[in-house]
């Protein structure tokens, strides 16, 4: 057995214990072995009247969701904005959408997310306002304790994400997190989802795959 399919056989242990455990804590959760099935078990959950709306995220994209909302949902797109005013007006509408997807920057074993935001429009919709949100989760993102969880983020996560954008911080440059103050810094509000409240809001969709980064 090759070391991508014993991993395989990890994540297939321990994704639905993980799902147990998000359950516990009041979000709505599944695990899905291959990012096709989390495709499916997405596109159930999401109604066909429901207008969608989404944060910055690769997982979505690695599943197919965003191209399948895109094609087959209404949805409020702020890549579509002409102005940057526009494209506020756009993500602000975001946050009373029905459905809004996200992809997380790390999770815990126990059921919890955390996140780190630049602008916190992200972040925002995951607490309040869309009816629902749908967060697809690679298990490569899981860690085995929240302070697993945080360095993941901030290490990991945030690091890999300058690498996308042409903005001057130390982990643009180092691959490091520096904890900096820049201008330009993309870790300014840091989340931890404890629990769900109300009870179901937020659906959890745990893929047996590595998804995003």
């Amino acid at each position: 057995m090759d070391r991508t399919s014993m991993m395989y056989k990890m994540y297939d242990k321990k994704g639905p214990k993980v799902a147990e455990n998000f359950n516990k804590r009041g979000f709505e959760a599944y695990y899905c072995p291959t990012k096709d099935e989390a495709l499916q078990k997405a596109i159930s959950l999401i109604p066909e009247d429901h207008v969608v709306s989404w944060g910055g995220s690769v997982s979505i994209n690695d599943i197919g969701l965003r191209p399948y909302v895109l094609e087959h949902r209404q949805v409020i797109d702020r890549d579509t904005a002409k102005t940057p005013e526009e494209r506020q007006k756009l993500l602000r509408q975001a946050l009373l959408c029905d459905t809004f997807i996200m992809g997380t920057n790390a999770a815990t074993e126990d059921g919890q997310l955390y996140n780190i935001d630049g602008t916190g429009n992200r972040v925002a919709a995951l607490i309040f306002g869309p009816k629902q949100v749908l967060v697809i989760v690679g298990m490569n993102k899981v860690e085995p304790t929240l302070e697993a969880a945080i360095t993941r983020a901030r290490s990991v996560a945030s690091p890999m994400n300058m690498q996308r954008f042409s903005k001057k911080t130390p982990c643009a440059l180092t691959g490091m997190c520096a904890d900096c103050l820049s201008p330009d810094s993309i870790c300014n509000q840091m989340v931890r989802t404890r629990r769900c409240a109300p009870a179901g809001r937020i659906k959890v969709i745990l893929v047996g795959e590595n998804l995003g980064f």
